[in-house]
């Protein structure tokens, strides 16, 4: 058996007005578009049709009541019963229930919006060759119709009741200000008690500037008086599809990546949002748009753009036109790219990710940090052939100086993109050799002692090993650049791995502390190494100590030193060992305790 559902129509009335909607002052856009829509319609049959919206805030109207006044096409009695008190209905679509292009609201709950300011909306509205139809709606969900006899001019108005405590949003200057907001760029003029509130075509059209100059000196213009910004540069926008065009402002100063940019949208010149987000691609969060779009389509609150196919499209058409604008920049005013590249060099790389062109672009113009200094790709490439890079800050920092006395040129891949970015490289280019710099490479850079040598230090290197082996370290010597190091630490992604493991067993529960002995059991470790430099006259001398305890203490001394001048964490076996080691060569520098002072 079919039933009906049952509507709660103050129930409907509070969730359109009160939930749909981010804040009241989009009653003004609502009752605008509906105002232009009316005379758009108008216009279509008679294109002489007058042309004009007034709005009379209370302070004209002296009833305390706001009114806004259209020359549009007007509502018959019919139309005023399914169009006004039928939520959803719309004359905005046709015969299928699609959205009728020419209009800027689809979905006929526009006029609701107004119950967030109003407990009462009169709508006084007059059809060419019908009577006047006099609507009137409460917020608790009812409404009354009556008709007028007599000719009046053909159009509508609407009058709101202020809602206690809600009098501020109909005031003249805060009318004023969301219609100047909201209208500025409409086609129909737009008056707020006498003052007209419409400024023209938009900065970005045809009509705003006869020459590509004049436009760009207006949009720059636009972007210091609307948005508080002065562009490092402006792009002209234009997606025929979308039936967008506009503007991108390329910001000047560097902003976080993480953050999702608004943008100000229009819709047929009425200002959808000026915090739109989703119309660029994630990666060009250095530019701010300013757009109006006739094909794109608003979520049911006209504050936002709805996620579709078209939009999906739009937004890669975009893309593709900030793109473009780097790569003719890189061609005709690389002093200009360079200066991009320092405030937006995240954008760039983030895009030259999984884009050949932008990859080339950064190859060519972006230095990175070497250690043999600032450098491009194509430059490092150029002298060293082979791309040897860290993966990590910590892994440059601790390797660099060691790697350049060994003749090793490393960049720096620890830095947002870059290693992602360097082993995209022979994908593009054939010939790009790159490797990865593995700590322990190093090792073979250095020199072996002569037999003899390495003979005669095997009993300190055993009381050194004895000393280290609780803190899971082997101790090596060899002989390297630079004299002046006395000993460097070097972990492999092996080592480090078995470290990180052996760590988290020691803080997880029984369980999972089986699962991951279980995982540290299918190799033997790797450990780390100590590798003391044979060059360096300190270490040679410690090499001499013949008594056992210290030497022990000289080798944990140099050890922590190793680990802090190689940026090392610290672990509490670490830290224990500095500190003992420290009181322990203190105790031997001053000696046994002799007695208190005073003591003969």
């Amino acid at each position: 058996m079919n039933r009906t559902f049952q509507v709660d129509l103050r129930g409907v009335v509070d969730l359109l007005s009160h939930h749909l909607y981010g804040s009241p002052r989009v009653y003004v856009r609502e009752l605008l578009q509906n105002a232009v829509d009316a005379i758009t319609a108008r216009r279509s049959a008679d294109p002489d049709a007058p042309a004009v919206v007034r709005i009379e805030p209370p302070e004209a109207t002296g009833d305390g009541t706001l009114r806004v006044r259209d020359t549009g096409i007007g509502l018959t009695e019919a139309q005023v019963h399914e169009l006004l008190a039928t939520i959803g209905r719309s004359a905005k679509r046709d015969e299928l229930g699609f959205a009728r292009h020419e209009f800027l609201g689809q979905f006929g709950i526009g006029l609701l919006s107004c119950f967030m300011v109003a407990d009462e909306i009169r709508v006084s509205t007059t059809a060419r060759g019908h009577p006047t139809v006099r609507w009137t709606g409460y917020s608790d969900g009812r409404y009354t119709v009556e008709t007028r006899s007599g000719a009046e001019a053909v159009g509508t108005t609407v009058t709101l009741t202020p809602r206690r405590g809600e009098e501020h949003w109909l005031a003249g200057p805060t009318v004023a200000e969301l219609a100047r907001l909201y209208g500025s760029l409409l086609p129909v003029p737009v008056l707020v008690a006498g003052e007209q509130v419409t400024a023209g075509p938009p900065a970005w059209s045809a009509a705003a500037g006869a020459t590509p100059a004049a436009r760009r000196a207006g949009l720059i213009r636009y972007a210091q008086e609307a948005l508080g910004l002065a562009p490092f540069d402006v792009i002209e926008l234009d997606v025929p599809e979308a039936g967008l065009t506009g503007a991108a402002f390329v910001l000047p100063v560097p902003v976080n990546p993480a953050a999702r940019p608004g943008h100000r949208v229009y819709l047929k010149r009425m200002l959808l949002a000026e915090g739109a987000e989703g119309l660029l691609p994630e990666w060009a969060f250095f530019a701010r748009c300013v757009v109006d779009s006739t094909e794109l389509r608003p979520t049911a609150s006209r504050e936002a753009l709805y996620e579709d196919g078209l939009l999906e499209a739009t937004r890669e058409a975009l893309g593709d036109q900030l793109r473009g604008w780097l790569v003719r920049l890189a061609g005709s005013d690389p002093r200009r790219l360079a200066e991009f590249m320092n405030i937006h060099h995240l954008g760039v790389k983030a895009l030259a990710l999984h884009d050949d062109e932008m990859l080339r672009l950064v190859e060519q113009w972006w230095p990175m940090e070497t250690n043999v200094g600032q450098l491009t790709l194509a430059e490092f490439r150029e002298r060293h052939g082979l791309v040897r890079y860290a993966a990590t800050i910590d892994e440059f920092r601790q390797l660099a100086a060691v790697a350049a006395a060994q003749g090793l040129a490393v960049v720096n891949g620890g830095y947002t993109y870059d290693s992602e970015i360097i082993e995209r490289l022979p994908g593009l280019n054939r010939g790009s050799l790159i490797e990865r710099l593995e700590p322990t490479d190093l090792t073979t850079r250095f020199d072996a002692l002569e037999p003899a040598t390495e003979l005669a230090l095997r009993p300190f290197l055993a009381a050194a090993q004895r000393a280290l082996d609780r803190l899971g370290c082997e101790v090596v010597i060899r002989a390297f650049d630079p004299a002046g190091l006395p000993a460097l630490y070097l972990v492999s992604r092996s080592a480090a791995f078995h470290g990180e493991l052996r760590a988290t067993r020691e803080r997880v529960d029984d369980v999972w502390a089986g699962v991951l002995e279980a995982i540290a059991a299918s190799g033997p470790p790797e450990r780390p190494q100590l590798v003391l430099n044979h060059r360096n006259p300190l270490v040679r001398r410690v090499t001499t100590l013949t008594d056992e305890r210290m030497a022990g203490l000289a080798v944990e001394a140099l050890y922590g030193q190793a680990l802090l001048l190689g940026y090392h964490p610290i672990r509490p076996a670490d830290a224990a060992l500095l500190n003992s080691s420290f009181l322990g060569l203190l105790e031997r520098a001053v000696g046994p305790a002799a007695g208190t002072i005073g003591e003969e």
